[in-house]
């Protein structure tokens, strides 16, 4: 047997050249495909509450799971940031309302923050009305811009009481918890939201919170709690569909749907069986986990097979995945309106036999391993390759797998690499010209995509990766206590591409791309300047005052030794 580096070296050195070649030989990628999108196609861009709205302890917000996560110091966020402040989201609604008006988008999405409307998270104990009050003026405010709004109920952001008090979501409890939550929002606010999102990226959620430890509240329940933490999910978003379906549907005429994220899975090998079984199993793993009990009632049975036989050989007398009972799966099936996706990038995958005795673990219960081609556009972070043609390819998948869903693009786009303080994002603009194109080409190939959600409208803070990575269409300095926000290039390509629905012609598309550096030149200047200007509004707000004072005060002692004087 040979040692494991002479294995994975012999496996790199086959592997390189297969997928040099395997990239150029895709045939979504021979040719752009110039036409527009389906009449009344939504164009969007997103965010989050935690990431953006900072005021993280203020008009009666309670704590959540990242704000004790992040305020713990122990270095679990990069530089330990915080998002305490964020973009300072919450105090400039409609600064950020005239961005979006700016970029020509028809929708926005945005995240509820539990904790700010349920300080304890649960209903029974209180309501904060200024929570309340916020959202509400922000969904008016989108409306009155003629902008739809896209709500989600959940991204990551947990009550802290709840994770305390229960455990969060190794506790079925939750379901019950996050129900009463829902039925709030949509008392509030659902004669006004027409697209709700229950949870966003789920798998992430309970990877990395119950799997990993990288996020919040940064357990490491290895093989054991991130399928817990899910199957309490996936039962939490049912009762919040069948809520809205039995109390509030017939009133508000509106659609309640999940956002799950997955990156394409592309068999190393199509012509190996196990490369292509490692694949499908790869997707299984990640959308399959959560769509198919939505979809189908139960989970993929690759994954009951698989984590099922790796539970026996670990001594086991159950699998580490939970079952659904009959009456779960009957409530659970079809309970979305339509399905969310988000989408980054793509990995080669080829079998890997993981030994048991490795220990439970998600990782190894898929025995598959993930490989990048080096020929691929690498946008600066470490996880994140432009690879447009598989996002065609995923949304066929999902099409085909999930019996033809309305389908909402909830997540894409490229963040900025680390050192990079330009405007001018020629590669995000390449990135969203692809990956727009292809889900064109998915659209023509018959796949139901209703809209997209270009991920995100501004720089913002990126959980374990504190402020390193920059999503947004918006650069935000986030050294200045003001937050200002400046356009990038990109804003002016993608607005170009929602006002003409697509991609008319090769001479405009061309024109976009040019008109796009120019604006960002100048733009870059003002940027450049933005210090020069702190400075000067430092000067302005402590050297002036101080200034005025001593003038005053040296006039007072003036005045007092003349007094004297005459006296």
């Amino acid at each position: 047997m040979k040692p494991v580096w002479v294995a994975t070296l012999l496996w790199m050195l086959l592997l390189v050249p297969r997928l040099g070649a395997a990239r150029k030989g895709s045939p979504e990628e021979a040719s752009f495909y110039y036409g527009t999108f389906p009449l009344g196609f939504s164009w969007g861009v997103g965010s989050s509450a935690y990431q953006t709205e900072g005021a993280w302890d203020q008009d009666g917000k309670g704590p959540s799971i990242w704000d004790v996560f992040t305020h713990s110091g122990k270095g679990k966020v990069l530089g330990n940031e915080t998002a305490d402040v964020a973009c300072d989201g919450y105090y400039k609604v409609q600064e950020d309302i005239i961005l979006l008006r700016e970029l020509h988008v028809n929708h926005y999405r945005f995240s509820l923050s539990w904790p700010r409307l349920l300080p304890t998270g649960i209903r029974a104990e209180q309501v904060n009305k200024k929570g309340i009050e916020f959202y509400s003026d922000l969904i008016d405010a989108l409306l009155s811009s003629n902008i739809t709004p896209i709500v989600t109920l959940h991204h990551w952001d947990l009550p802290q009481l709840l994770q305390v008090k229960y455990g969060g979501w190794q506790n079925v409890s939750m379901a019950n918890y996050f129900r009463d939550y829902a039925n709030l929002c949509f008392e509030a606010f659902g004669d006004r939201v027409k697209h709700w999102i229950t949870f966003s990226d789920p798998r992430a959620m309970a990877e990395k919170g119950y799997e990993t430890g990288h996020h919040a509240p940064g357990l490491k329940l290895r093989g054991t709690g991130l399928y817990k933490a899910a199957h309490h999910i996936i039962k939490a978003h049912a009762e919040a569909w069948h809520s809205y379906n039995t109390t509030w549907r017939s009133k508000q005429q509106g659609l309640v749907g999940i956002s799950l994220n997955c990156d394409w899975g592309e068999p190393v090998d199509i012509s190996n069986p196990k490369d292509l079984e490692a694949a499908e199993r790869y997707l299984q793993f990640c959308l399959g986990w959560f769509a198919n009990p939505i979809y189908a009632g139960d989970y993929p049975q690759v994954m009951k097979d698989y984590i099922g036989r790796k539970s026996a050989e670990q001594g086991l007398e159950m699998s580490r995945l939970p079952v659904f009972s009959l009456q779960e799966k009957s409530y659970i099936k079809g309970t979305s309106d339509f399905l969310g996706l988000g989408h980054f990038t793509t990995r080669y995958i080829m079998e890997r036999n993981n030994p048991s005795r490795q220990g439970p673990s998600y990782q190894n219960d898929r025995d598959l391993i993930e490989l990048v081609d080096p020929n691929w556009p690498d946008l600066g972070s470490k996880w994140l390759y432009s690879v447009p043609w598989g996002f065609r390819r995923l949304l066929n998948f999902a099409q085909t797998q999930y019996g033809d869903p309305p389908i909402y693009v909830m997540e894409n786009g490229a963040s900025q690499k680390f050192h990079c303080t330009q405007l001018c994002d020629e590669w995000r603009i390449q990135y969203l010209k692809g990956y727009i194109n292809e889900m064109l080409k998915a659209i023509k190939d018959g796949a139901n995509i209703k809209g997209y959600t270009s991920w995100s409208l501004l720089d913002k803070f990126e959980w374990e990766k504190g402020y390193s990575d920059r999503y947004g269409f918006y650069y935000v300095e986030f050294n200045d206590r003001n937050k200002p926000r400046y356009p990038k290039a990109s804003v002016q390509y993608y607005k170009k591409i929602i006002i003409a629905n697509g991609f008319p012609n090769p001479r405009e598309v061309e024109s976009w791309y040019l008109k796009a550096l120019e604006t960002c030149s100048i733009n870059n200047q003002m940027l450049a300047a933005e210090p020069l200007l702190s400075h000067m509004q430092m000067v302005t707000e402590i050297v002036v005052p101080t200034v005025c004072s001593l003038c005053v005060l040296i006039t007072a002692v003036l005045l007092m030794l003349l007094l004297r004087r005459q006296s």
